[in-house]
Order: C-alpha cells, then sequence, then structure tokens
C-alpha cells in the first residue's frame, strides 16, 4: 500500500468462509471523499447462495451515504454470458449501485475465454474510467487495471519514495538464507495450492527480511494531483493490497 494514501483496514474476518466467501476491505481518506475497496473470492465449488447472503451482509454493514464502493475479484461468474447466477448477482449490487466494468475475458484457456474476474464502481458517481486487461503471466487469471479519474488526493508535503536496499550485502544474504532452508514445509502436502503457497510465503518471508524498504527523500517536487489506480488480478483476496 502506497504510504502517502491516509487508509484503515476493516476487520470482515466473520464473515469469511473457506470458498465459499472471503473477502478484506481498506478504507481511504482522499481530500474531498472517502472510499472503500473489497476484494472477494469465491471459489468454483462454493455456495452460491451463501456467496450472496455473506455479501449482502456485508454490503449492508459497510454501507454509508458518505463512502463510495468499488468492488473487485474472483468470483467465478462468467460476466460475457448471460445465466441465472449473473443475473441474480447483478440483482443484489444494483441495490448498492454497483455495476460491472469488466468487459473482456480476464481467464483465457485452450478453449474458453471467460470474465470470471470483475471490478464493480458506482458509474454515476465514477463514469470517468479506464480499465484494461494486464497480462502478467503470474497467474492464469490475467490482472485488471483500473484509472479512475474523478480520485484525486493532494501528495504528502514532504515528498519521498519508498525502495528495496539491494546491494551485493543484501543479495548474500538472501541467497544464503534461501540455501539454508530445507523446504520441508512445502513437501508436506500434494495439494499444489498449499505448495505454492507455502513456498511463496517463505520466499517473501526471506526477500523482504533480506532487501528492507527504505525511505529515499526526493528534491523534484510530484504533481498536484494524482489519479487513484487499482490493479488487481483477483484470484487471491490479498493480492488487491499488495499491488497497490
Amino acid at each position: 500500500m502506497q504510504e502517502s494514501l491516509n487508509y484503515i483496514r476493516l476487520d470482515l474476518e466473520k464473515y469469511c468462509q473457506d470458498k465459499d466467501f472471503e473477502v478484506c476491505a481498506i478504507k481511504i481518506h482522499l481530500d474531498t471523499k472517502c472510499v472503500c475497496i473489497i476484494a472477494i473470492y469465491r471459489a468454483p465449488s462454493g455456495n452460491f447462495d451463501l456467496f450472496l447472503s455473506k455479501l449482502d451482509a456485508v454490503l449492508r454493514n459497510l454501507y454509508t451515504a458518505a463512502l463510495e464502493y468499488i468492488l473487485c475479484g474472483d468470483i467465478n461468474i462468467d460476466y460475457l454470458t448471460e445465466s441465472d447466477r449473473k443475473s441474480q448477482l447483478d440483482a443484489l449490487l444494483t441495490t448498492y449501485k454497483l455495476t460491472s466494468t469488466v468487459n473482456f475475458p480476464t481467464r483465457i484457456q485452450k478453449n474458453s475465454a471467460t470474465a470470471i474476474d470483475d471490478i464493480f464502481i458506482d458509474t454515476s458517481k465514477m463514469g470517468n474510467y479506464i480499465i484494461s486487461p494486464l497480462i502478467n503471466g503470474l497467474s492464469d487469471h490475467d490482472a485488471q487495471f483500473i484509472t479512475l479519474h474523478s480520485y484525486t488526493s493532494r501528495p504528502p508535503s514532504i515528498n519521498y519514495r519508498l525502495i528495496r536496499d539491494i546491494n551485493d550485502h543484501t543479495i548474500n544474504d538472501f541467497l544464503n538464507q534461501l540455501s539454508c532452508k530445507t523446504w520441508d514445509n512445502v513437501f508436506s502436502t500434494d495439494d499444489v495450492d498449499i505448495m505454492f503457497n507455502s513456498f511463496l510465503d517463505t520466499y517473501l518471508k526471506i526477500f523482504y527480511s533480506s532487501f528492507p524498504l527504505k525511505r529515499v527523500y526526493l528534491n523534484k517536487k510530484n504533481k498536484n494531483w494524482t489519479t487513484l489506480g487499482i490493479l488487481t488480478s483477483c484470484k487471491h483476496k490479498r493480492e488487491l493490497f499488495n499491488c497497490m
């Protein structure tokens, strides 16, 4: 998450249920408005009725007239094809003035192309936007990048950026830590998803430890205004916040 943004994380853990409905959210305070970004995930085998019920409960709990909402995630409902599930989800989201923005495939396989990841916004308030696919090569789902031109935020009075301290010493430390790992936890299961998540968690812990962030102050002034961009591959809910 960008350090210059004034935000808080929202605790929605009580609504989460594995495969049926997974959710996390943040609230960002901008100069003239507040926006709530909600990331959701529903597995293909998840209980669809429970998904709708919990999504409605989350939106109802978070809803206030002062907030604007952006809902995104991997919902495993193809928005390129009309279906009962698409109609039911649209009916629910319409009550909160949320509309689908993705009109291109987000998951392309040999014999199919589907839009099962989406970003929903209130187009009456955020009509000035651009959305496009972003092929990242990290997943079988493409990312979606949306730029909302109606969202502006003044930069902080002190201009800086965060960079990772990468040099010969930190690289050697990184390689040394990797070489000392046995990776037993990765191969303790036959489930590919669990294996990958275990590997990634271990790898990132070492990466962040070896290459810590440091603040570098800039002499050149930034532009007076910036637009809010959201990037999400929408397959895992935490990607939303890691990519911003």
